[in-house]
């Protein structure tokens, strides 16, 4: 894939998206936040939220950042239902050389070409990598 930034970040992602209970796909977005921004950090991950949540077809959703959860990792976030708490889509947000990339994976019934056309208008986007 030739739009690929970061080849070792598209094949982590991928591996994320091995099959499971649900069949998923995601993004690879790449921000020019620094380490430093993060009320920006969280202002653009409440937006991607709002986007993918739009395209995803689930209604309104929360974001839930596992404080209470042993099993959550740091910078690791769930968008997830108001009604019932049904998975949304879950993000990883990872400081690399400098910046902040993210993770986000969804379930497959999403809209893929509309969240990454909306993601890619927001502010801070660099660029967009789809992961099928």
């Amino acid at each position: 894939m030739s739009d690929v930034l970061d080849e070792d970040l598209y094949q982590r992602t991928l591996a994320l998206l091995e099959p499971g209970d649900i069949e998923l796909v995601g993004v690879v977005v790449h921000t020019d936040l620094s380490g430093q921004e993060d009320l920006e950090m969280h202002e653009l991950t409440v937006e991607l939220n709002d986007i993918i949540a739009e395209h995803a077809g689930k209604g309104e959703t929360y974001i839930y950042a596992g404080n209470d959860n042993t099993d959550f990792a740091s910078n690791q976030f769930h968008g997830l239902t108001l009604d019932d708490d049904e998975f949304v889509w879950e993000c990883q947000q990872l400081l690399r050389e400098g910046t902040f990339d993210l993770v986000f994976y969804y379930e497959a019934i999403a809209d893929q070409d509309a969240i990454v056309a909306g993601i890619e208008a927001a502010e801070h986007v660099e660029h967009v990598t789809p992961v099928p």
